[in-house]
Order: structure tokens, then C-alpha cells, then sequence
């Protein structure tokens, strides 16, 4: 049985697609696609191999891209992605997550919708967008975005959401009402007393645990943590690393334990990886050790940023781990982040990272 292995990648400049078969040691360049708009998010459906790009920008407006045929042929649909008359435009698609038949949307300003008819037509989930604290939520440096959606692998009425700069969110009953779930993770740029809010944390990226749906980990702003049970309570585990802030966050597809982060130099001491010395640092016990990979990545005048969608892992063993530059260079490890290749160069920042296995 042949397998193909695909990265996705949504970049400033349209989306491209890499190809590679399972021993993962060279690889073909597609794109850009999606007529050169900005692409925020690239997934696919692995039940059907269809792709979905999102995003757009103010002059573009908002969409999500569709391709059956694995980015041969497009199309896109802007159908029923826009909020009521007299609220602000919808400027771009941010996320996208499929689960059982049904894609969703994750917009700027921050709101989810929702496809049944495979990102044909869309619908608000009105829920989150009249929860009480909307009113108070601030953007952080991006926007008003909503970046992270995590659908319950097993019941289709959970799933979490990450917003920046308003935090994390939990519906238990499919969209209708949403509990903000940050207790535990600071926000250091508040004053002291008031540094443990119940919302408004600028939550960076979110993401679920394999097999285990109650444990999440989270890349805030401020902190990295870990919760084991459902985001009600979360407990700090960045330390061992060189810095508190980064974007990306990446689970091992069938370790619960094992975990990817690029972290940056902080906030405002310029984004980019400490010291100039790229490094993806990997954890085995969730969170209570860290170790830098640098093998093969470069270590001096590296000034780049890896952006939150922008590192992701595939399903084989041993796990691909793949990491995005927003100075257009993709980075891959097929040895579970042992060693690293730059595998594209000169392309567009990249935003998003994604990988679609196909046993053919």
C-alpha cells in the first residue's frame, strides 16, 4: 500500500501544498492556489481528503476554499459568513475545524460559524456571539480573532474555543451557551490584583490531548499550561523553558503525553526565537521536563517566528513534526523532532501548518 503524505500550508500569498511519500525525504512544491489570497488556515477532512483553505483580508472580504481533488481545481463560498447589518464586517477566516460532516469557521472580529453543507452555505453559532462578556472583549496584536476550535472527539455537543484577546470558552450543549475556562492562566499586562481574571486572557493557541479529551494544553500570551480537566482549571508548565511567550502548540498524534513548542524571545524583545538560535522544544511527560531539538536548525542569526497555526504534526511512525517560518521556510522532522530539514524555502510567511495522510 502506497502512502502520501501531505503538508498544508496556508501562507500570506495563497495556499501551497507539499508531497511526500511515507519515508518523507524529498518533496514537491504546489501552488499558490486559491488565487494568491491571504490563507489563514489550511485543513482537510481525513475522512474524504477534501481541502478547505480560509481566510481573506478588508479588501478581499472573508471566505472559505474548497478543493475535492486534493488542489487540483477550487472553488469558494462566502455564503452566510457575515454577522447582522449595522455590526462590524467580517474581515477573515481565521480557523477551520471538521468534525462528523460538519465544518466551522472561526472569523475577525471574533465569532464561529458553522457548515452542514461542506462549507457551501453557513450559519452563526448566535451563542457565543451574544455571550454576556462579549461587550468587554479587546483584541490582542492580530485582532479580535477566534484561532482555536477543538471539537470533542466523542460528543458532538463539546468543543472549546480559543480567542485572542478574550480566552478560552467550553460549550457542553453543541453551541448554545459557553463558559469562559481560564482559571489558573495570567495576564501579566493587567494590574497585580486583578491578574487571574475569570475572561480576558490572550490566549495564543489550544489545542487537545490524543485520546485523552480532558487534558488540554494552551500557549497563552502569558504562560504556557496545562489542564486535566476540560479547561476548568489549568496549571502553569513552562518552566524549563527559555521564554513564557510564544504561538504554537503541537500534541503527538497517539502520545497524550508528548508535546512540541517553538518558543520566542518575548512579547516585546522581537518575536523571534531566543538568542537567534532556532530550537523546538519537546516534552514526553506533559509538561514537567522540556528538551531543545536543534538538530539541523539553525543556530545563529536565525531572527524568525513560528505563528500559532503554524506547526503541525502527521500520523505515521514515527511522527512527522513540521514547522513554518514567517519568513517563508518550511522546517520538517520525520523522527518525532530528533533531526530537521528545511524542506521549502522563499515562500510567502507562512500562517498555517497542517498534514493530511492518504494509504492509497
Amino acid at each position: 500500500m502506497a502512502t502520501r503524505v501531505l503538508v498544508l500550508l496556508g501562507t500570506k500569498k495563497g495556499a501551497f501544498t507539499l508531497e511526500s511519500d511515507a519515508a518523507r525525504r524529498s518533496w514537491s512544491l504546489r501552488g499558490p492556489f486559491c488565487e494568491t489570497w491571504p490563507m489563514n488556515h489550511v485543513i482537510a477532512d481525513p475522512a474524504s481528503g477534501t481541502i478547505y483553505a480560509g481566510g481573506g483580508n478588508e479588501w478581499f472580504g472573508a471566505a472559505v476554499w474548497k478543493s475535492a481533488d486534493l488542489g487540483r481545481t477550487w472553488t469558494h463560498s462566502s455564503d452566510g459568513l457575515a454577522y447582522e447589518a449595522g455590526e462590524d464586517a467580517i474581515s477573515s477566516v481565521w480557523s477551520l475545524a471538521s468534525r462528523n460532516g460538519q465544518l466551522y469557521a472561526g472569523v475577525q472580529p471574533a465569532g464561529l460559524f458553522v457548515s452542514d453543507d461542506h462549507g457551501q452555505t453557513w450559519a452563526q453559532v448566535a451563542g457565543l456571539r451574544e455571550h454576556p462578556t462579549r461587550p468587554k472583549w479587546q483584541p490582542g496584536g492580530a485582532g479580535l480573532i477566534l484561532h482555536s476550535i477543538v471539537p470533542h472527539p466523542a460528543d458532538p455537543d463539546q468543543m472549546w474555543i480559543g480567542i485572542s484577546a478574550a480566552g478560552v470558552f467550553h460549550t457542553a450543549d453543541g453551541g448554545r451557551t459557553w463558559e469562559p475556562r481560564n482559571s489558573g492562566t495570567r495576564c501579566d499586562f493587567l494590574p497585580e490584583a486583578e491578574r487571574y481574571p475569570e475572561f480576558g486572557q490572550c490566549v495564543h493557541c489550544l489545542v487537545m490531548a490524543p485520546d485523552q479529551p480532558d487534558r488540554l494544553y494552551q500557549q497563552n500570551h502569558c504562560g504556557m499550561y496545562r489542564s486535566e480537566d476540560g479547561g476548568q482549571h489549568w496549571e502553569s508548565i513552562e518552566a524549563g523553558l527559555p521564554s513564557s511567550f510564544g504561538f504554537p502548540a503541537v500534541t503527538h498524534p497517539r502520545d497524550p503525553s508528548t508535546l512540541y513548542l517553538l518558543p520566542l524571545n518575548g512579547d516585546i524583545a522581537g518575536r523571534y526565537v531566543p538568542e537567534g538560535k532556532a530550537a523546538v522544544w519537546r516534552t514526553r511527560d506533559g509538561g514537567a521536563r522540556w528538551e531543545a531539538m536543534r538538530n539541523g536548525l539553525p543556530q545563529e542569526n536565525a531572527f524568525f517566528g513560528v505563528l500559532r497555526q503554524a506547526m503541525a504534526a502527521d500520523r505515521l511512525d514515527p511522527a512527522g513534526v513540521y514547522a513554518g517560518t514567517n519568513t517563508g521556510t518550511l522546517f520538517a522532522s520525520a523522527d518525532e523532532g530528533e533531526s530537521w530539514t528545511s524542506i521549502a524555502q522563499h515562500l510567502p510567511p507562512i500562517l498555517s501548518v497542517e498534514t493530511l495522510v492518504i494509504d492509497a
